[in-house]
């Protein structure tokens, strides 16, 4: 019994560990990278550089999905992706320290590409080494996962805060600390249990491997509203990690803001959005059962109107607090949508249609929602700002408030038209 109790704990352990460094990963530089772009010249392409990670959330998952699936276990991909990654990564960091300000786009752009495109798939293949490895040790992966999961929000907290804390958010050292991370959890991956692929001689089609029998929900009314939406708020999700932390580095060049906390340490405030995001999940249960799947999403559809209008509102001094209330409202924006989304496709999907269905609803906010948005938020603020040199540093300045307003303003036009357009049956809204 001793015996069994300690293995239990073990598995829990090691995924901890797994999970930490995995979203370190990310945290290194997925808020701070539009910071060190702007600053070498590249202020005008932040958004091509967080819609690649929409890009390749399209297929690669689904790719490395069917690799682990048929031939190769899980574990092991999952720690050849970090290792691609990570090297990627390194490469970008070194070429970024090499080039200096003469940073050319089109190289940039394909090493972190190459980065990213093996990193998004690391996240669905965490989740089924988890999932693998909590069940064979007799765990109940409802009940022992979240806690695990809450420690990869930690990771990403910790590794905002050391590259703010070094003064890497303005060059190339915020990746060489993601690629040295993605390497490390390549060697963790020898040591996480094993994950064995399915032997099944039964042939699937192409249509059945890639999970897009999940589109014929389309035919149903209901869901292609759902999805339709799903991929209208996805279009918010990267727009204040793209773009915060520039916009709060701008107040540098008024000497009233210059020295304050908030632009000091940018990574660090915007840290709080993180913070409040792992307390927000505390608060799913209760919202759900009180209000139900439609006004829950109603709710985190404002919110993201509040996250983006407090940003407008705020300045890192006398209003630093409107900053901060938009980092708290981000954890209701961010987990109450994706959640009770993710909850809505579980109840009303036919079982046997589930995970293709999780995969579409992914593929809509993430995937295309994702990449439409920081592309039209580049647009945006390239109309209303421009880039400035300062002090050695590139700031990007100008009508920033107009930007978040329009932002506010899309996300409260999106949760009117949800409000009157969904309308899910009683036994759909209510958990």
């Amino acid at each position: 019994m001793d015996l069994q109790r300690a293995n239990k704990s073990g598995i829990s352990f090691m995924l901890t560990i797994m999970n930490f460094l995995q979203f370190a990963v990310w945290g290194a530089y997925l808020t701070s990278m539009g910071r060190y772009l702007g600053n070498i010249g590249l202020g005008e392409n932040i958004g091509w550089f967080y819609s690649m990670q929409g890009l390749v959330s399209i297929f690669m998952p689904a790719l490395m999905g069917i690799i682990a699936d048929r031939w190769v276990p899980a574990q092991r991909l999952y720690g050849f992706c970090h290792l691609m990654a990570g090297l990627s990564m390194i490469a970008t960091a070194l070429y970024g320290a090499s080039a200096g300000n003469e940073v050319q786009f089109p190289v940039i752009f394909l090493l972190y590409g190459l980065s990213v495109a093996f990193y998004m798939p690391t996240l669905s293949l965490s989740y089924s080494v988890a999932y693998n490895g909590l069940s064979k040790a007799g765990l109940d992966t409802v009940v022992a996962f979240p806690p695990i999961r809450v420690f990869g929000t930690v990771g990403f907290i910790i590794t905002m805060w050391f590259v703010d804390i070094m003064g890497f958010q303005t060059d190339h050292r915020q990746f060489l600390t993601s690629g040295i991370l993605s390497i490390v959890l390549f060697a963790y991956s020898f040591a996480l249990p094993h994950c064995p692929v399915t032997k099944n001689s039964e042939k699937k089609s192409m249509v059945d491997a890639l999970g897009l029998q999940a589109f014929s929900l389309f035919k149903q009314r209901k869901m292609a509203i759902f999805f339709i939406f799903s991929m209208m708020l996805g279009v918010s999700l990267q727009i204040t990690n793209g773009f915060a932390n520039p916009f709060i580095f701008s107040f540098s060049s008024d000497p009233a803001y210059a020295d304050t906390f908030g632009v000091q340490h940018s990574n660090i405030l915007i840290s709080l959005s993180q913070i409040s995001e792992t307390c927000c999940i505390l608060l799913i249960p209760f919202f759900m059962k009180r209000f139900g799947i439609k006004k829950v999403m109603l709710i985190a559809m404002f919110a993201w109107m509040l996250r983006f209008g407090l940003f407008g509102l705020g300045n890192p001094g006398g209003g630093v607090w409107l900053f901060v209330l938009s980092m708290i409202v981000y954890g209701v924006a961010f987990d109450f949508f994706n959640i009770s989304g993710s909850l809505f496709v579980d109840k009303v999907v036919d079982p046997s249609m589930r995970s293709s269905a999780q995969g579409l609803f992914m593929l809509m906010t993430n995937g295309i929602g994702a990449t439409l948005g920081t592309l039209g938020a580049q647009a945006i603020i390239n109309h209303y700002t421009h880039p400035m040199p300062f002090n050695g540093d590139v700031l990007t300045v100008g009508d920033w408030q107009t930007c978040w307003f329009i932002f506010a303003a899309y996300a409260f036009v999106v949760a009117v038209a949800f409000a009157i357009v969904f309308r899910p049956k009683e036994k759909d809204i209510k958990m």
